[in-house]
């Protein structure tokens, strides 16, 4: 596959950028394992984004029953237009996926492009989908699934159980990609769901995580002080009131804990106690 790869990136002239992170699969069992993860079947419609030049897009393609194949560099949508014309199930849509409206899809399948992994990801998660199988780096994969108390455990491990199951799958070298990246890499699996826990007020549970990881090993009541006008934006009461105010409405148990070892749920419980 690296020489297929390679060939059609010189027949068009095309030299990839790794500053936009164009780092293109060209391991084929990789591939295949991808595609398998996402348990795909002719009823699926599934949403690829960084299709590249197409080499998980043609697996995609035989195996759902429609792909979405989402690019923003014009000069490889003309690359997938050939490799692809014989796949009238894939829709090309060119532009930048952060910005464009996404058709309907229920999977995701994609090799993103890391420096939009965040962003990209919480954009995806406002869809009803079923499944998303995204590669990612390694240590961007490690902070999604990571545990409370651990070094990785920050806003977005809070922020993704909030939102998804995460399932890390295996590590991925650098000589699965061309160009290869400076960075391990790594496969993880998202399963959106209900909300494993209720807020009151999902602004303030947004707030309260944000503010919390800025001071993320200290005390929960030092956290909240120093963080008080980001929770509440606009409001500077006198030092002594902000301290009155979060010591009457955490318990005690709860306002000596470390911000590091919080579960997920007690982020929720704070937001609640500041609401109440």
């Amino acid at each position: 596959m690296l020489e297929q790869t390679l060939d059609l990136l010189r027949k068009h002239g095309i030299r990839l950028s790794k500053r936009v992170g164009q780092h293109q699969v060209v391991d084929s069992t990789l591939l295949e394992q991808m595609v398998d993860y996402a348990e795909l079947s002719r009823d699926d419609v599934v949403l690829e984004i960084g299709a590249g030049i197409g080499n998980l897009t043609l697996l995609l393609a035989g195996r759902a029953g429609k792909v979405i194949a989402v690019e923003r560099d014009r000069r490889l949508i003309k690359v997938l237009e050939e490799r692809l014309r014989d796949h009238p199930n894939v829709e090309l849509l060119c532009g930048d996926a952060l910005r464009i409206e996404l058709p309907k899809f229920n999977k995701v399948v994609a090799n993103l492009p890391y420096g939009i992994s965040s962003d990209i990801t919480f954009k995806l998660l406002e869809h009803g989908f079923e499944l998303a199988v995204l590669m990612y780096q390694r240590e961007f994969a490690e902070r999604l699934a990571a545990k409370p108390g651990s070094g990785d455990y920050s806003r977005l491990t809070v922020n993704a159980y909030y939102r998804a199951s995460v399932e890390l799958l295996g590590e991925v070298l650098p000589e699965a990609f061309f160009p290869q990246p400076k960075v391990t890499s790594a496969i993880v699996r998202l399963r959106p769901r209900e909300h494993p826990f209720e807020v009151t007020d999902e602004r303030m549970l947004t707030n309260v995580i944000r503010a919390l990881f800025q001071h993320r090993r200290q005390r929960v009541r030092n956290a909240l002080y120093r963080s008080f006008g980001e929770i509440f934006p606009g409001k500077r009461p006198p030092k002594a009131e902000r301290r009155a105010f979060i010591d009457g409405k955490l318990p005690k148990g709860l306002a000596e804990a470390r911000v590091m070892d919080l579960p997920p749920e007690k982020f929720g419980e704070i937001a609640d106690f500041l609401v109440s």
